[in-house]
């Protein structure tokens, strides 16, 4: 299974939590305040961190709460009228986990929001013509697993945790079957050859390490959410080039939201502005960090930026000089790349620690 996100840190995870350690006590709180697919706040939580995980996308609260709040299966006791009996004494499955993903995986597809509006075999509401996003099939599935994980949801039978789970297992299949060169902002004219593999939801691998209770995942804009957080360090992962991730990865968070949204135009997005963010504006962000800055009670800040950011590392320095001591740390890494894109194979990394105190 595969996360597909701009700017994920998991490859440069290491660097991030040494300067974690650096500056945070043991055993304190420490805030992944944008926190994506919850790669750093895992970390966080296996070196016995307490973790305040945050984001304006709900994909992302429900892919960090499925990797921050587990090591094991849940049980899925109340889903057990659902699930097909003919497999589990093969499956060998004491928590329910496997019988779900294999019921789940057994489906029939049906033609739903999916198939219509983001599959070849579709009709666009709106008129457009098929958008090539995912094959009939593929879709069909799609259709038919949300309608499950949103039935079972409704009826009281899936807990948070659970609920969470499956709406992670349904994203990362549904990012190995989607016909896109790296994002959602468009599909491709022709499908590649793993867009037609049939779609298969896959066990999620639990990581093992640290304590499960004391975190706390929250949904909601960054600088809004600063001013009821209170912490040892601040990890910031903001976005910083004006592509906005809330229009890149619209079909992610429609299987997050479980809804059926208008979708608008040629690539069918869903209508995003609420989680508009001003890290991707020139003029706001300034004002955004600000606001998170002098609000939220903490005294260290840890903020990642890009050599390909909005602002120069220049700017940023004297930016961050008005609120206090400020260094900076700098690496190179891969850099992430849509399909033909053409660009630097490695891209400069920046590491900005703000002192307040």
């Amino acid at each position: 299974m595969g996360y597909r996100y701009i700017g994920a840190k998991k490859k440069i995870s290491d660097r991030i939590l040494e300067e974690v350690s650096r500056v945070t006590p043991p055993n304190g709180t420490v805030v992944d305040l944008m926190c994506g697919t919850g790669a750093i706040s895992v970390e966080l939580r296996k070196r016995g961190y307490r973790v305040i995980a945050c984001d304006v996308m709900l994909q992302a609260c429900l892919l960090t709460k499925a990797k921050l709040f587990l090591q094991i299966p849940p049980r899925f006791e109340r889903v057990k009228k659902y699930l097909s009996e003919s497999k589990q004494q093969f499956l060998g499955d004491e928590s329910g986990y496997l019988q779900m993903i294999y019921t789940l995986n057994n489906l029939e597809g049906i033609k739903g929001f999916f198939w219509r509006e983001f599959s070849s075999d579709g009709k666009p509401q709106n008129g457009f013509e098929p958008r090539k996003y995912f094959t009939g099939e593929n879709a069909q599935k799609i259709d038919a697993i949300r309608a499950f994980i949103k039935e079972a949801k409704m009826n009281g039978d899936l807990t948070d945790i659970e609920h969470s789970l499956l709406i992670h297992d349904l994203i990362l299949a549904s990012n190995d079957v989607a016909n896109i060169a790296g994002t959602y902002g468009h599909y491709l004219s022709k499908f590649v050859q793993r867009a037609r593999v049939p779609l298969k939801l896959t066990p999620t691998n639990f990581e093992k390490g640290g304590k499960l209770d004391g975190h706390d995942v929250k949904h909601g804009h960054a600088e809004e959410l600063a001013k009821d957080i209170k912490a040892d360090t601040c990890y910031i992962d903001p976005p910083y080039i004006k592509r906005q991730y809330a229009a890149n990865y619209h079909l992610l968070e429609t299987i997050a939201k479980e809804d059926e949204p208008s979708a608008i135009g040629k690539s069918g997005l869903r209508p995003w502005r609420d989680e508009y963010s001003d890290f991707c504006s020139k003029i706001k962000i300034r004002g955004a960090f600000t606001k998170i800055i002098t609000e939220m009670d903490c005294k260290h800040f840890l903020i990642s930026y890009s050599s390909d950011g909005l602002l120069t590392k220049e700017q940023l320095m004297s930016f961050f000089k008005s609120f206090g001591d400020i260094s900076v740390k700098e690496f190179k890494h891969k850099r992430f790349k849509s399909r033909n894109e053409k660009a630097e194979e490695h891209v400069t990394e920046y590491l900005f620690h703000l002192f307040t105190g």
